[in-house]
């Protein structure tokens, strides 16, 4: 066997290990935080992890169906009342990088393109991408964004648990055998025709965006009436979980001491911006504190679906949030490297 799928194998196996541990333990969110934490358990201990990109888009895609499905003629009509809240976001990326740019540079001595890519609340491929072409560290920032993933979405069952005492052991969707064939195919197609058409345009997000596009027209038509079932999403959530555990692979003593720390520092700090912003949202009723919550945590945009199917939130609302943001951080990240002078 040779390495490559030997490290393929290892990461599946510590996956479902966690899986199951979390299952025997009782704790929330198994198919999810299960792998993420015996992933980054194997990677301290030294094994190598190693995820496989396509099965890894694929599973994105079903997310993308179950908003997309959520988009009814109803909740359509009420994206004009999301303003209030919409205008939050470019706000909070102003302030997370006006306070994570200085973090990065003063106190940990990076680079500016890589303290200012680390500082971003974008996706880690885009950031990554985007900093290492402007001089950035690509090691670095790898490691930055996986542990700001890894953080919120670990802390979020507990925070959504202890104030607003939600169930986190709801199943997500309903049994396959309770859905009819037809949806399902036609669930199939929305997520692979959308995923790939929407690569051919070059739509950032492709895996999730597309399949949402074309499960919403098909909802809106009259065509698609589930979500994709529980059994899929709980697949999704299982390589979200290995995907982000296995960034850690390979990782040294110096980078713990260095960039994790950064990282988790960073990270105490978008939790208490967070919570400033969210607390202002529901004092000014501009929405529920557990939307407001989902919405504007700077958390990635899979993990933060998966996290409103589970607790019943308003998915079109959290996902409109986390979708502006990311096409806020996009375009600005390339204008504000050549304001800088990196290319």
């Amino acid at each position: 066997m040779t390495p490559h799928w030997r490290h393929i194998l290892q990461t599946f196996a510590l996956a479902l290990i966690g899986v199951g541990a979390f299952h025997l333990l009782d704790l929330p969110l198994p198919w999810l935080l299960g792998p993420i934490m015996a992933c980054l358990l194997g990677a301290a201990l030294g094994i190598r992890l190693k995820g496989v990109k396509p099965i890894n888009q694929t599973m994105r895609t079903i997310l993308g169906v179950a908003v997309g499905a959520t988009l009814t003629p109803a909740v359509l009509a009420g994206f004009p009342a999301m303003w209030p809240t919409l205008i939050m976001i470019p706000l909070s990326v102003l302030i997370i990088g006006g306070v994570g740019v200085p973090y990065f540079r003063r106190v940990w001595g990076y680079d500016f393109p890589t303290a200012y890519y680390s500082a971003m609340p974008g996706g880690l491929q885009d950031m990554l991408a985007f900093g290492e072409e402007a001089g950035g560290d690509p090691r670095t920032l790898s490691l930055i964004h996986a542990t700001r993933v890894l953080l919120i979405v670990v802390a979020l069952p507990f925070i959504l648990k202890m104030i607003w005492n939600v169930d986190l052991t709801n199943p997500p969707g309903a049994p396959a055998a309770t859905i009819p064939l037809g949806e399902l195919a036609l669930m199939v197609i929305c997520a692979i025709g959308g995923w790939k058409l929407a690569e051919q345009v070059n739509l950032f997000g492709a895996s999730i965006l597309g399949p949402m596009i074309a499960a919403a027209a098909m909802t809106l038509s009259g065509f698609l009436a589930h979500r994709p079932p529980a059994e899929a999403i709980w697949l999704a959530q299982f390589f979200i979980g290995l995907t982000v555990g296995a960034k850690y692979s390979g990782i040294t003593l110096a980078e713990v001491r260095r960039d994790l720390l950064a990282g988790v520092g960073f990270c105490l700090l978008l939790i208490a911006l967070t919570f400033a912003m969210v607390e202002t949202a529901v004092l000014l009723d501009l929405a529920p504190g557990r939307e407001a919550l989902l919405a504007l945590a700077p958390g990635g945009q899979a993990e933060m679906v998966v996290l409103a199917l589970i607790v019943g939130a308003d998915v079109a609302f959290v996902v409109s949030h986390h979708v502006f943001r990311m096409v806020l951080v996009i375009l600005g990240a390339p204008i504000v490297s050549r304001l800088c002078g990196y290319k």
